[in-house]
């Protein structure tokens, strides 16, 4: 490898040739079983996802998603990865969920999910970092402080 120093610009159309690095190709991640397996977070709830070709069922902790998350919030944003890809019933999700309340729990299944069809098909990275759906919410819980009720709330002042 030679070094150059680029001195104008008729230089810079010369020396991008020599400088381009190759572009890395990124593999599917599947398994024996044709699945893709991923870890999603949020909060204090962690997801183990594993995404395989199917009709759509979405199994939480061996239960329906319906049946274990009780409000229609939960599975809006449960679906949120395939809704984005234009994947719905399209992949049949398995995961087991632990920590956390049930909204963390939520969030931390569609980190897994979208974690884990970027693995299943490399194409889709795009769509799914545009919409931040790969990327960890890291907001948590505020402490508590000494003094206060809550994190922020101060005891009531009185007059007399």
């Amino acid at each position: 490898m030679t070094k150059s120093s680029v001195n104008d610009l008729k230089d810079l159309a010369t020396a991008a040739p020599a400088a381009e690095a190759e572009v890395k190709v990124r593999e599917p991640k599947i398994d024996a079983q044709g699945r893709s397996y991923a870890t999603g977070r949020r909060k204090d709830a962690v997801a183990r996802v594993w995404v395989k070709p199917g009709r759509g069922k979405v199994t939480v902790n061996g239960r329906e998603q319906d049946v274990y998350f009780g409000r229609q919030t939960h599975l809006l944003v449960l679906n949120q990865p395939f809704l984005i890809v234009n994947r719905v019933n399209q992949f049949d999700v398995v995961c087991t969920v632990a920590g956390g309340g049930l909204s963390g729990q939520a969030g931390a299944i569609r980190h897994g999910i979208s974690r884990a069809l970027q693995y299943y098909e490399p194409e889709l990275r795009g769509a799914l970092k545009a919409a931040g759906m790969l990327t960890r919410d890291s907001r948590m819980v505020e402490r508590k402080k000494i003094g206060l009720h809550k994190a922020r709330r101060a005891k009531q002042w009185v007059k007399r």
